[in-house]
């Protein structure tokens, strides 16, 4: 039987420690997979429901983008993803008599936990200038709220379109649409907070932004070096594909600041002998400095040159540009600077270019781990650089495997969603309908929260996640997501980001994936639509839901845009909103004409498990970069300086938690139950500052600004980390990230390398998170 929320705020700052475990799933997480599903959605529903996920007429999971196998167990989902489909598919309601019963300021002190427990949003909500308290309004009065607001603007860059991952490949490409025949290219999304740096290395090195392997090629696989990356939490059915990999004969190198339990031993839940034993899955751990990874591979690429026959000559010469000048700065590295910067032993290394110069196919998997430092860029560039030297690219068992986060992050941008838009997109656009788009590029997240500040935008429209909790500043982004005329939020739970408002706001509740999609056809009758989501590996395909809706209110996310583009668009309009919200099938024939890949795009999805996008570097060893080839590239190394006395903080998730999205108070994997402002430091680090396992403290962050930033009450836990580094979680921790302390070119927020100071603290009530 379904729970009730909780009613008050759990302790959060008073965890039970214990060892840190050394195998992930098993037993332990399909018990705690039943327990929060049965939490939320009582015995039958959860039955019903987790046997739909990820199957190929069923729903994709709501949480990660790992793709999945074209021979699927009925069990396809893992641990994380079941509290993902488990906390939007609860029994829990939020109505609009909850918002009578708690006020704005009785909201914005409860924890971002607190708040997503409350259950699933069921009208939509309006907050007036200067109340205090939502009330409920009609879908059309919160449309005409919006069309005032954005009327009101004296350009419609003064407008901020956000975009979450979990977003159908349908409705981000309406959103865009919207977005752009009203004017503006301001279509910032959690791109720009992860991925954006692997994004920006691999269009310039390759000549496309997204990975290059397939679950194929890592069954085939020799060698798989996982950097930055914590599978076991994040992308829990990765592990599977690696224990396919390994019984392949592959050998895996793991590259972390932190021992993971995930990457140490997979007990598999879904056969007898995995639950038992498991599978040993990390043959070389590399516990790397933080920001050290740019080092390493560079060294390796160095000895790889000076190891007579390693270098794919062939490959080099007929497939790249730029091999001399990267040669001779790979040759200038050093060995001493290379083991300070990554606080490896030469033995290590030496042992990673035996594994190296062993295997015929390679493949490098990262994750944010890589891609959230100053210099995350040039960090990638040089693991392509490391991938060419061998042919790794354009090989069966061969390439580059950038692991995005949320469940349809990669096709919203190939939808569309991207503030610097290629002019061939938008020239495809043109044609296709009739307008002429902006060509000026528009905000990033970074951009668009000093827009925000600096008063040069007024209304933010977000559709869906969680974007004060997910920015990094957070005092200054709740400072300027308060200077907005107007914040609208289409969600399917409460979460903070509906309690630090503009002076005016909106709660507009949506379908999840979960359910079924209605829209009334022009014949009057009731047409059950799917959409489409593109996973991390370039698969796009349906998602059908089967649940009753939360509430009778709710609106899909393309019928949202849909009207909300009639009412603010009106007749200047010559787009079909009216068609496209009552048949998705005629959104996917727009998209066809005007996104390569998508040819006959309705009768390719129907297929069971859908289609391929064209991948040029990997079908056909095409590079379509302004050289015509794959580019080599050369820059200084660098990595993050440590004054003494201080430490360098990462923040991650723990292992109850999906982005910003908590589930339970627990991070099993590495001892910690029952409570998240703890920070994980090495003995010997806490023990020369001073600092006592169990004691608490502030975490002071230091940047060239010279302002402080503060997060208090954190109890210190003795932890196996890299020296010199500290972890805590996010978003608890975002306060620590400057807002201009970013990757070069990406601009993504640095949120892995923060130099902090510990203080002495005390336990006691915290700012909300």
């Amino acid at each position: 039987m379904a729970t009730k929320p909780p009613k008050e705020d759990p302790v959060q700052d008073a965890p039970q420690v214990a060892e840190p475990k050394h195998a992930a799933a098993g037993l332990p997480a399909i018990g705690h997979t039943l327990r929060i599903a049965q939490q939320q959605m009582g015995v039958k529903r959860t039955a019903l429901t987790l046997l739909r996920v990820n199957q190929k007429d069923g729903f994709d999971c709501p949480g990660c983008a790992w793709p999945e196998p074209d021979h699927r167990h009925a069990a396809e989902f893992c641990e994380n993803g079941a509290k993902a489909v488990a906390e939007e598919a609860t029994l829990r309601r939020v109505t609009p008599e909850f918002f009578a019963a708690h006020s704005v300021a009785d909201l914005h002190h409860r924890s971002g936990y607190w708040l997503g427990q409350q259950g699933r949003l069921t009208h939509p909500m309006y907050l007036a200038e200067g109340a205090e308290h939502y009330e409920p309004v009609g879908w059309e009065q919160a449309f005409d709220i919006i069309g005032e607001e954005i009327a009101a603007l004296s350009s419609p860059d003064e407008a901020v379109f956000y975009t979450s991952g979990r977003t159908s490949n349908e409705a981000a490409f309406l959103y865009q649409l919207f977005a752009r025949e009203l004017g503006t290219n301001n279509l910032p999304d959690c791109s720009n907070m992860c991925h954006e740096s692997s994004g920006s290395a691999l269009s310039e090195t390759i000549g496309i932004g997204k990975g290059s392997v397939s679950l194929e090629d890592l069954y085939k696989a020799d060698l798989i070096i996982v950097a930055g990356q914590n599978p076991g939490t994040n992308h829990p059915r990765m592990l599977s594909a690696l224990e396919k990999a390994k019984a392949n004969g592959a050998k895996i190198i793991s590259v972390n600041p932190l021992p993971e339990a995930g990457l140490e031993r997979f007990k598999n839940p879904q056969t007898p002998q995995g639950m038992v034993k498991g599978a040993a899955l990390t043959d070389l751990f590399l516990q790397i400095r933080i920001g050290g990874d740019q080092a390493l591979f560079r060294l390796l690429n160095k000895l790889v040159l000076e190891t007579e026959g390693a270098v794919d000559e062939e490959f080099v010469r007929e497939h790249t540009h730029g091999f001399e000048k990267f040669a001779e700065a790979a040759r200038a590295a050093d060995w001493h600077e290379t083991l300070t910067a990554t606080g490896l032993t030469r033995a290590e290394i030496e042992q990673t270019l035996d594994m190296v110069l062993a295997s015929e196919r390679t493949i490098v998997c990262w994750a944010m781990g890589l891609t959230q430092h100053k210099h995350s860029v040039p960090t990638i560039r040089e693991v392509v650089n490391f991938l060419l030297l061998r042919g790794n690219i354009g090989r069966t068992g061969a390439g580059v495997c950038p692991v995005r986060g949320h469940s349809n992050v990669q096709g919203d941008r190939t939808m569309g969603i991207f503030e610097r838009p290629a002019p061939a997109f938008l020239d495809a656009l043109e044609k296709e309908f009739g307008f002429a788009p902006p060509r000026e590029h528009g905000f990033d997240v970074v951009r668009a929260i000093r827009a925000l500040r600096d008063g040069d935008a007024k209304v933010f429209f977000a559709m869906g996640g969680n974007f004060v909790s997910a920015t990094p500043d957070t005092e200054v982004t709740e400072a300027a997501m308060r200077r907005a005329r107007l914040t609208v939020h289409v969600s399917t739970k409460l979460n903070r980001s509906h309690v630090v408002t503009g002076a005016r706001a909106l709660i507009l509740p949506t379908l999840g994936r979960t359910e079924r999609d209605l829209q009334v056809g022009p014949n009057g009758k009731s047409t059950e639509q799917f959409v489409t989501v593109e996973d991390s590996m370039g698969m796009v395909h349906a998602s059908r839901g089967r649940l009753v809706p939360a509430g009778p209110h709710l609106l899909s996310e393309p019928a949202i845009v849909c009207r909300l583009a009639r009412r603010v668009l009106g007749e200047n309009s010559r787009t079909p909103w009216e068609e496209f919200e009552k048949d998705y099938a005629t959104v996917r024939d727009r998209i066809a004409r005007v996104i390569p890949g998508f040819d006959d795009f309705n009768a390719r999805v129907a297929h069971p498990g859908g289609f391929a996008l064209p991948h040029a570097p990997r079908d056909e060893r095409r590079f379509p970069t302004a050289t015509g080839k794959a580019n080599f590239t050369a820059a200084p190394v660098e990595y993050p300086e440590l004054p003494e006395g201080r430490l360098l903080l990462q923040t991650l998730r723990s292992h109850d938690q999906y982005n910003t999205t908590i589930y339970g108070l627990d991070d099993r994997y590495r001892g910690i139950r029952n409570g998240r402002r703890v920070v994980l430091v090495h003995p010997e680090d806490a023990r020369l500052l001073g600092v006592a396992d169990g004691s608490y403290v502030d975490l002071v962050g230091e940047w060239k600004d010279g302002v402080e930033r503060r997060a208090p009450g954190f109890r210190v836990v003795y932890y196996p980390t890299s020296r010199g580094c500290a972890a805590a979680y996010y978003p608890e921790t975002n306060v620590l990230v400057p807002l201009d302390a970013t990757a070069d070119t990406s601009n993504t927020p640095a949120s892995k390398s923060v130099v902090i100071r510990l203080e002495a603290g005390v336990r006691g009530p915290t700012a909300a998170v």
